[in-house]
């Protein structure tokens, strides 16, 4: 655990037994969560500067792809009839999220990302990327052990898809750098909770290592 949050913090943390590290697989998948237009640039009503989150976020796309890592994105995307009424009760809530239509600006994956044509895309309408989603079968089919989380937002859409990533079985890394917020605040809230309970939040470098050497023995420590 990080000293940053208060050492009475790390105390109780540590008593309970949170933060102990997880194993790595040799079959990583990287799955991108919702870097999106509409997210990644404030020009739209959900969004947020995230370009050091696209930057750094394309450095680890282009380490894993001569080691053969599968990389999935994820978008919101809601139809007109599901952006205007009520049947998602989530944009009861999150009324900027509306905007999220298919075929707009906001749901194009951010160009600046180095997306091809082999690689994944699925859509939702939650937060989570398992939620209602064919993700975890089709890292099931590509026989992926570990998922390398990246995205927006940290305490939205990144957190809710580590905790069910870790749920159904994957362990989970998250590097620090290639995931934001609308908020430090929220932001670091969200990386302590998942370090403590639910993933590893670790440097860009070390991710780049490991989804470029994704066979290599990793040993916990």
């Amino acid at each position: 655990m990080s000293g940053r949050y208060g050492r009475q913090t790390d105390i109780v943390y540590d008593r309970a037994g949170f933060g102990a590290p997880m194993r790595r697989g040799r079959r990583p998948a990287l799955v991108v969560v919702d870097l999106t237009r509409g997210f990644t640039e404030d020009a739209f009503p959900s969004g947020a500067d995230l370009s050091d989150v696209v930057e750094a976020t394309g450095t680890l796309i282009r380490a894993a792809r001569p080691a053969g890592v599968p990389v999935i994105f994820t978008a919101i995307v809601y139809t007109p009839a599901e952006a205007t009424g009520d049947a998602v009760t989530w944009l009861q809530k999150a009324q900027g999220m509306r905007a999220m239509l298919e075929g707009s600006d906001e749901v194009a994956i951010d160009p600046r990302l180095p997306r091809t044509p082999d690689d994944v895309l699925i859509t939702k309408k939650g937060a989570s990327a398992f939620f209602g989603t064919s993700l975890a079968a089709t890292l099931v089919g590509l026989g992926c052990d570990t998922v390398v989380v990246c995205g927006a937002t940290t305490s939205g859409c990144v957190r809710a898809t580590v905790v069910d990533a870790v749920q159904s079985g994957f362990p989970v890394l998250v590097p620090r750098e290639c995931v934001g917020d609308r908020a430090q605040g929220p932001h670091d809230a969200a990386l302590f909770d998942i370090q403590a309970k639910y993933g590893d939040v670790v440097e860009l470098a070390d991710a780049v290592g490991y989804v470029s050497r994704p066979t290599d023995p990793v040993p916990v420590v």
